[in-house]
């Protein structure tokens, strides 16, 4: 049986698909709907590849690791429509024929200048000047996320990952572009690391990687700081003349051999310092507000 084919047929209804307010499931839904709206997650499916949806509420619908490529919706209520993890840097999004990914990546690179700094650096020198610039920006965010009670370093915003699991996936990150990549080390990953969430638990388990573990914001730190040290040295021994050499690793079993240049390695390091830092200074304002507040960093 093809995924997702149990999942229940919708129950179709007669209302104003343009007004959240006006009937459409959700405030006044008899059990039936509501236990349709809790049970609908689709995974690894194409059921809906080249789908047309026609007065049809998807209000309130969540998309996450999903191939959304040339996607278009018309006449469509989209109030409170948001996309996170675009950063105008890869592909296009038109809003009424206007390409707004040069304005999305501006707005971000004045909000954000080190992405400049990231994106500019080719030389090693650069590429060590753009790393120290992260490590500050870093010691001051975990300065200010150190003012949070250790609870809520664990909670997440919108279901985005929390502190925590963000600093659990930069220790992913080093391992895998410079244990694996760079170093070529068979088994760098430390247990706590927190791979991408499209990763299969075939490869999760293949890597070393633990996905049970529930590490406090100290313990994950602690082993963050040391894989910083880690990529600090690494970058202390770079040589332009070495920037294009290759390197090979399997990055996620059970597929094979993957190449990169040390540059790319580098620069891919950088940027998830870069952006994740930029997401969890996102979630931190919202949870400082919600808990008095203690100032950005």
């Amino acid at each position: 049986m093809p995924i997702g084919s149990s999942i229940r047929k919708p129950i179709v209804r007669s209302y104003d698909y343009r007004r959240p307010d006006a009937g459409c499931p959700g405030a006044h839904d008899d059990v039936e709907d509501r236990t349709m709206t809790e049970q609908s997650t689709y995974s690894d499916t194409a059921t809906f590849r080249g789908a047309d949806f026609r007065r049809a509420d998807l209000s309130g619908a969540r998309f996450r690791d999903c191939n959304l490529a040339s996607v278009r919706i018309a006449s469509s209520w989209v109030d409170d429509l948001r996309i996170t993890g675009f950063d105008g840097s890869v592909g296009t999004v038109h809003v009424d024929d206007v390409d707004v990914s040069a304005y999305v990546r501006e707005e971000l690179d004045r909000r954000h200048p080190e992405r400049v700094v990231v994106r500019a650096a080719r030389s090693a020198d650069e590429l060590r000047a753009a790393w120290a610039e992260l490590e500050r920006l870093w010691d001051g965010t975990v300065e200010r996320a150190g003012r949070l009670p250790e609870a809520v370093l664990h909670e997440r915003v919108d279901d985005e990952w929390s502190f925590v699991e963000t600093v659990r996936h930069l220790v992913f990150a080093v391992d895998t572009w410079v244990g694996r990549m760079i170093l070529g080390e068979p088994a760098p990953n430390d247990p706590i690391g927190l791979p991408p969430t499209d990763m299969a638990p075939a490869a999760t388990e293949a890597l070393g990687l633990d996905p049970a573990a529930h590490p406090t914001a100290a313990d994950a730190l602690a082993v963050h700081a040391a894989r910083r040290a880690r990529f600090r040295e690494v970058l202390g021994g770079l040589r332009d003349e070495k920037l294009d050499t290759p390197r090979s690793a399997v990055l996620e079993p059970p597929d094979g051999v993957e190449e990169r240049t040390l540059r790319e390695c580098v620069t891919t390091l950088l940027r998830e310092h870069s952006e994740h830092r930029r997401f969890a200074v996102r979630d931190l304002a919202v949870l400082e507000a919600r808990d008095g507040g203690v100032g950005p960093g």
